[in-house]
């Protein structure tokens, strides 16, 4: 591909994206294709010869598309969004363009710089104080297990990654079991084992684990000659929004000594809105906090950020420096490939600052705020049918219900099966896409609300599909 060409076809991607999201609501949300329909279209050896572009780019549209399930879909009420507000897209174009590796501050010094002052944009937005530093991971998994390797680290006096773990004493992590699975793999990755995992049980309409429950656990697995290394708390867990008393748990951490994460991987963007803070009070005595703004802000995936208290510490359990890694007279730089697992590092505070100047906090917080009184709105129209129960309430834009028809009351196995049913209807027709989770062992619905382009239409829309296809007797 030349000069000339790459120009035509850049343009010529840029004009399909545009036309894309034009036409995302005629579009059902997910992909309603059967499992191996894609593959396939597509032949099992790869091409001796070139082709052509026009050729390819026929065939995405032809066999590729018809696969994709429509994250930017603004009735995509599945999941936690993946959003790409259309200015991060652009954004992206210009980070793609470039194609840097910024691992080192001398590798991109402009992405270095401007990755420190995004993300203090951001801790300003939130409410973080001044003593909290950013990064940008790839996603929270990421973040969760530089975190977890850095407890581990913390609580062997920095000897794991030289001694290894074999002859240490067995660590322990705290956990409610509200969290995202992440956390298990974190865990596992550091090698401190899943039975190390200890799940304290919840309470209380917000689900958060029990503090009492919390400082028993310690004190046994201390008497038991067990070393506890740190808390994982949540706010907004991925279920049903799970979340913990950050407050307790800050008093707890504090007193026992031990590293404190908190997972507000989407329920932290809501923050940028001073109303919602009170969902994580306490948060200022955190070691650790990870916040998605792929999620729930308009930054494109991938988009994390890691907020530290003490950088130094992340640092000591990660960092490791070669001599073709060191920029030569400059020691007091920063390289935040030395707060992460991995080395190699995009440039992803561009679409964050793109995003931040273009909606600005207004704009944002306009957006979150009308999730969650349209969710609200939907929660208590839907709750107010007969036929169906309100399982979790509204945590910020999050909801869990069911369909309970009268003629199946009591029958816990047959109302399983008649939401199971209703998902798949919901999801073949298309118009509307949700997913399910299980709370106290009864499988529900999960709603959330949170696409960039979501209207208020949108989410009724959600009201007319369920209810349209219970009646149907689905």
């Amino acid at each position: 591909m030349n000069g000339e060409e790459f120009r035509h076809w850049s343009r010529r991607a840029a004009d399909w994206g545009a036309d894309y999201r034009a036409g995302l609501r005629d579009l059902p949300v997910r992909a309603q294709t059967a499992p191996g329909e894609i593959a396939a279209r597509i032949p099992a050896s790869p091409p001796e010869e070139p082709e052509a572009i026009e050729a390819i780019f026929q065939s995405f549209e032809a066999d590729i598309l018809p696969g994709m399930t429509h994250w930017q879909h603004p009735r995509f009420f599945a999941y936690f969004p993946a959003n790409a507000a259309p200015v991060s897209v652009v954004a992206e174009y210009l980070v793609s363009a470039m194609a840097a590796q910024c691992m080192l501050w001398q590798t991109s010094p402009a992405a270095t710089e401007l990755e420190g002052r995004v993300t203090d944009w951001f801790r300003q937005a939130i409410g973080l104080p001044a003593e909290f530093s950013g990064t940008l991971q790839d996603t929270a998994s990421s973040a969760t297990l530089a975190a977890v390797l850095t407890l581990r680290e913390r609580a062997l006096g920095w000897q794991g990654n030289s001694k290894g773990l074999s002859g240490q004493p067995r660590l322990r992590v705290y956990c409610s079991g509200e969290v995202h699975t992440s956390i298990d793999r974190a865990v596992w990755f550091a090698g401190l084992g899943a039975d190390n995992l200890v799940r304290i049980p919840i309470e209380g309409p917000g689900r958060a684990m029990n503090p009492e429950a919390l400082q028993a656990a310690i004190t046994a697995d201390r008497e038991a000659g067990y070393l506890p290394a740190g808390i994982i708390a949540c706010v907004g867990g991925t279920g049903c929004g799970g979340t913990d008393d950050i407050r307790a748990v800050v008093e707890i951490a504090a007193r026992e000594d031990l590293y404190l994460h908190v997972d507000a991987a989407w329920a932290g963007s809501a923050m940028i809105c001073p109303e919602f803070r009170e969902l994580w009070d306490g948060i200022e005595g955190a070691d650790s906090i990870v916040i998605n703004p792929h999620k729930w802000l308009g930054a494109q995936f991938d988009c994390t950020v890691q907020f530290l208290r003490d950088p130094s510490q992340q640092v000591r359990a990660l960092a490791i420096r070669p001599e073709y890694l060191k920029t030569s007279g400059q020691d007091e730089i920063t390289n935040y490939s030395e707060w992460s697992v991995v080395l190699g590092r995009r440039f992803r505070a561009l679409k964050l600052w793109f995003l931040m100047r273009a909606h600005g906090l207004t704009g944002l917080r306009e957006m979150i705020r009308n999730h969650v009184a349209w969710s609200v709105e939907l929660a208590q129209t839907l709750g107010g049918e007969p036929d169906f129960e309100i399982v979790t309430e509204p945590m910020l834009s999050l909801f869990t219900f069911r369909y309970r028809p009268a003629h199946l009351s009591g029958d816990e196995e047959a109302i399983a099966t008649a939401n199971r049913a209703l998902l798949e209807a919901i999801n073949a027709d298309g118009r509307i896409y949700l997913t399910q989770t299980l709370v106290d062992g009864r499988f529900v619905l999960r709603f959330q609300a949170g696409q960039f382009e979501t209207t208020r239409d949108d989410v009724m829309l959600a009201f007319d599909v369920i209810t349209g296809l219970a009646r149907k007797g689905v």
